[in-house]
């Protein structure tokens, strides 16, 4: 007899961390780290600087054996099994990682191509294909032949954000997207964030300490104390900031106001936009005067 799930089971959590323990050595971190993370959800992972987030990334994506506890990617353990087996689960995933992480002696198109080269089998012009549509999906449609040296902090930040979605992975990390990035840029990647999100039913987990990134883009936040060594809230912004811990409050606070001068700013660009292209159309719809002879 074949058992089959009941209609009425929860849906297999596409993340899931089961008491982590994470240590450097004999140094506890963070330890009784529990969570689970939907698909098409945006998990953000905040803390102040010290209080373990990156470390705790890297157990996730695998670069780090936890002390103690399993990570679970769509029901398998990330650590447990044969190579063949690892390998396919980790190709489920994308990563971002801060700078960025471009190989500097190969052009940006030649980066993207990499992981297309490596893990499937398709010819080269395919792999360029899907390389020049990655671009075309960060909004770097003419970057294919330029070297990552000819690219500003922003455009780097999203062809590496490209190079993470090679392989169509369900599943992104990114780890501090908007570091080093102006307010105006790190608005802009945010977007994107949740085009991704919106548009193709990407699950995204993002290491940031940008409180209004996390406003913009977040679904649920886990928090991380670095006093108490654990997480201590895990919630939506808005209910975090209303009734968190104090603590948790007080950093949700920090920093708004970039945000508001951010958005301002990208509104009043894409107006402007708007309006220098209404104002071609208009011109251009204009009939010819007509000339006497």
């Amino acid at each position: 007899m074949t058992d089959t799930a009941d209609p009425a089971d929860p849906p297999v959590p596409i993340v899931q961390a089961v008491d982590l323990t994470i240590a450097h050595g004999d140094m506890v971190v963070q330890q009784g780290i529990s969570f689970t993370i939907a698909k098409a959800e945006i998990f953000v992972i905040l803390g102040p600087s010290g209080s373990g987030k990156s470390s705790l990334l890297r157990d996730l994506i695998g670069l780090q054996r936890p002390q103690k506890g399993q990570v679970l990617i769509e029901g398998q353990d990330l650590y447990e099994g044969d190579e063949a087996t690892l390998r396919r689960l980790r190709q489920r995933f994308g990563v971002l990682f801060q700078a960025g992480a471009l190989w500097s002696a190969m052009t940006v198109g030649e980066n993207l191509m990499l992981p297309l080269r490596l893990f499937t089998e398709l010819p080269r012009k395919a792999r360029e294909e899907m390389a020049r549509l990655k671009l075309a999906l960060v909004g770097l449609d003419g970057a294919f032949d330029l070297m990552p040296s000819q690219l500003s902090g922003g455009m780097r930040k999203r062809a590496g954000l490209a190079r993470a979605l090679a392989l169509d992975p369900p599943l992104l990390f990114l780890d501090e997207p908007g570091s080093g990035l102006d307010p105006v840029n790190t608005a802009r990647l945010d977007g994107l964030v949740l085009q991704l999100r919106d548009h193709l039913g990407t699950t995204v987990v993002m290491v940031t300490h940008e409180i209004d990134s996390v406003f913009a883009v977040a679904d649920r936040v886990l928090f991380l104390d670095e006093i108490e060594k654990t997480m201590t809230a895990l919630d939506t912004p808005k209910a975090l900031l209303q009734n968190g811990p104090p603590r948790v409050q007080e950093f949700l606070r920090r920093g708004r106001s970039e945000r508001a001068a951010a958005g301002a700013e990208v509104a009043a660009e894409g107006a402007a936009e708007s309006t220098a292209g209404a104002a071609t159309e208009s011109t251009q719809a204009q009939p010819a005067e007509a000339t006497t002879p």
